[in-house]
């Protein structure tokens, strides 16, 4: 009897490096999905810092608000964002609504955020 070499075929070998192909692909396609994800949870979690920082500032400032509409800056962590406020009012004189959205340079909304002003007599 003939003893059979020991060894791989040249199409065991291709087969094991397409299935090893298939793996990296999968697995630099998965990570790109996260960078973006993270990302964007970035840029959302700074969105609702700004809209969270308007209504605090209208709050601790015992700010009155015109009603209306109004878009300024409101950078975050040196992202450039853009707030926009849209005060409305309420059947209680003493109370307005307060609007903040923000947005980033692409117009995007990244958070809504509502909050009421006071002003009590």
């Amino acid at each position: 009897m003939r003893i059979r070499d020991q060894g791989f075929t040249l199409i065991e070998v291709l087969v094991a490096l397409t299935i090893a192909a298939v793996a990296l692909v999968a697995a630099v396609r998965a990570a790109g999905t996260l960078t973006v994800g993270s990302a964007e949870l970035r840029a959302r979690t700074l969105g609702q810092w700004s809209a969270e920082n308007r209504l605090a500032e209208i709050r601790v400032l015992e700010q009155w608000p015109d009603l209306g509409e109004r878009r300024f800056g409101c950078d975050q962590a040196g992202v450039p964002l853009v707030c926009e406020e849209r005060v409305f009012a309420t059947p209680n004189r003493y109370f307005r609504r307060v609007e903040v959205n923000v947005y980033d340079a692409d117009q995007h909304r990244l958070a809504q955020l509502t909050g009421f002003a006071t002003r009590l007599p």
